[in-house]
């Protein structure tokens, strides 16, 4: 009953370590973009400030919304991602518990029997 469990859990846990991997990369990549809008946002100003230009508010509104976008994108991936990951791995104990239970029944139950053969 133990091998057939450690061959079990397993199988039920493969899936579950690229959705993790998910949930964490995503807000990162996020993050990463966030920081590329904001070095667009900067360069513009360096460019600007270089030629005597003023710098508006339509120049930085480019790199500003990257940010946005980008952070925005990384947070709606890793949300349901470490939900479903959560939810999944509460399962697999669930169903780990179960397996153990049963066994140690089982094997309650065989030990009751060769003890009292009524």
């Amino acid at each position: 009953m133990e091998e057939a469990g450690l061959l079990e859990v397993p199988k039920l846990e493969s899936r579950l370590s690229g959705l993790s991997t998910i949930a964490h990369i995503t807000p990162l990549l996020g993050l990463l973009g966030t920081v590329m809008g904001m070095f667009s946002c900067f360069h513009t100003i360096q460019l600007k400030t270089a030629a005597l230009s003023p710098v508006t508010v339509g120049d930085l509104a480019g790199g500003i919304g990257e940010a946005l976008l980008t952070t925005a994108a990384g947070l709606i991936v890793a949300i349901p991602a470490f939900l479903i990951y959560n939810y999944s791995i509460a399962r697999v104990n669930h169903m780990v518990m179960n397996m153990e239970r049963a066994a140690l029944e089982s094997v309650n139950f065989l030990c009751h029997i060769t003890e009292n053969p009524d």
